[in-house]
């Protein structure tokens, strides 16, 4: 079963969990500007009957995490384990759409997982701290790198939404034009009709010599 939940922020973390069975899948909407980092940081938990609880990760769960771009490329499809991250870069503005599944049913035999997921886009993806560490940066030279980050992430969050509403245009623009053509389209049948009703009755009253 499918479900699909939208969300249209950007730079943000938003961090949800939510209850899976086997082959099912949960499939994700994320709104990203174009060439911007997302990274999905998920935990999986099983479902024990015994304590009516869950219980932590088990190494022999997986899950298969599915990435599709606005144009319906898969940008990403790979089997990950029950505990980790999956990172990509979307390279095409839009709504990008990312499933989760498990990858096997025959080791928790129908239980329920509970899945956890974190999705971190823009300079929210970023792990400064580690950043720092690895390029040696003061935390002044740290904070011009955050900022400098933001602004390019504002710039391309605006450059999204110029897209967005060019399409918004577009699309109003087509609607527009289709119905002043099928407006056209019945006014020249109602006029058709309205000539074959005059000609009939003029030739019917020619007939019953009426006129």
């Amino acid at each position: 079963m499918l479900f699909l939940i939208l969300t249209g922020l950007f730079a943000v973390s938003n961090a949800l969990y939510f209850h899976i069975a086997e082959t099912e899948r949960k499939c994700f909407i994320e709104e990203i500007p174009d060439e911007t980092m997302v990274i999905g940081i998920y935990k999986v938990q099983l479902y024990d009957p015994r304590t009516r609880g869950f219980m932590p990760s088990s190494p022999g769960i997986g899950m298969h995490v599915e990435v599709k771009d606005p144009d319906d490329k898969v940008i990403l499809s790979k089997v990950y384990s029950s505990e980790g991250r999956f990172t990509f870069t979307s390279h095409t503005p839009g709504e990008h759409v990312i499933c989760l599944y498990s990858n096997s049913t025959k080791w928790f035999s129908g239980s329920q997982l509970r899945v956890h997921l974190d999705i971190q886009v823009g300079d929210h993806a970023v792990d400064y701290a580690a950043l720092a560490q690895k390029e040696k940066l003061t935390e002044l030279q740290l904070r011009v790198r955050q900022l400098l980050d933001q602004v390019e992430q504002i710039s391309k969050e605006q450059n999204y939404q110029r897209y967005r509403e060019e399409r918004f245009r577009q699309t109003s623009e087509s609607t527009s034009q289709r119905v002043f053509y099928w407006s056209l389209a019945q006014l020249l049948i109602l006029v058709t009709m309205g000539a074959w009703q005059m000609k009939h009755l003029k030739s019917f009253f020619q007939a019953k010599k009426l006129v």
